[in-house]
């Protein structure tokens, strides 16, 4: 009886030392790097890995960032403190190729989640992953990816919010959480949410990522209604967005004809 019991206590310890293992990979430790000022968070958290080892999850936060960079070579104008400027290093993680719009799937959702946590409603991202309040830009996200030799990849995910700014000249569809909420948000409160948010999505990739998908296609701007588009020759057109394919591309139903797949910079919505 006694030895029974023993081999019962040791099994009990051993499930409970698994379940609190399993436990702290849901807490995430988050390596900050704040700076004044750098030209781009993106390429200094890129060249400092490159000099290096760095955690999965190193952030390098920016005060004041010069020269951010936004999708396909564009750029992410920011007045300097005003606003939320970071990146965020995965190093170790899962992800396959096929799996790269997954990951800007799940940024996006982290990011909404966030603001969703602080009581900000009518959020949307506007395929690929400009983050909307209504039908106003107060937030886009750039992912660089660098493919390994052996295989394995790195990824940079760059994040900008407008937090504060309230002027911005030359940009009428750009707002900011104050020009649309009137709420003074805490910048570190909201980095520290969607980093935490970010993790929970990528410690689950496998068995989560369908149920992100879900939600990106739940929150994606003006899905199932019927829009005008302007193609790359400057033709005009009627058509619904259908959904985001997992290969990045965006599903369209035209008035007439077929369903059509568009990638980035191939289409333009107007609104």
């Amino acid at each position: 009886m006694c030895l029974n019991y023993c081999k019962f206590i040791k099994l009990y310890c051993v499930i409970s030392v698994i379940f609190v293992l399993n436990f702290l990979k849901l807490i995430y430790i988050m390596y900050l790097i704040k700076l004044s000022a750098t030209s781009s968070t993106n390429d200094f958290l890129k060249q400092l890995s490159a000099t290096q080892q760095l955690e999965d999850f190193t952030v390098v936060w920016a005060e004041n960032q010069t020269e951010g960079k936004g999708q396909m070579g564009g750029k992410w104008v920011s007045e300097s403190s005003k606003n939320l400027t970071f990146s965020i290093l995965l190093n170790e993680t899962s992800f396959e190729i096929e799996d790269l719009f997954t990951l800007n799937v799940m940024v996006a959702n982290a990011v909404i989640k966030a603001l969703n946590f602080f009581k900000l409603d009518h959020i949307s991202v506007k395929w690929p992953n400009d983050i909307l309040s209504y039908n106003k830009k107060i937030a886009g996200i750039l992912i660089e990816n660098n493919i390994r030799a052996n295989g394995t990849i790195q990824s940079v995910v760059g994040i900008g919010i407008n937090v504060m700014q309230t002027q911005f000249d030359g940009f009428p569809q750009a707002s900011s959480i104050f020009r649309q909420y009137g709420v003074a948000l805490e910048q570190e409160l909201l980095l520290d949410k969607i980093v935490s948010f970010l993790k929970q999505s990528v410690l689950h990739l496998k068995e989560g990522a369908e149920g992100e998908w879900d939600f990106y296609h739940d929150h994606l701007f003006r899905k199932e209604v019927a829009s005008v588009f302007e193609n790359i020759h400057g033709q005009r057109f009627m058509a619904i967005i259908k959904n985001v394919n997992h290969h990045g591309q965006l599903v369209v139903q035209p008035e007439h004809g077929d369903v059509k797949l568009f990638n980035l910079k191939e289409i333009k919505l107007l609104y």
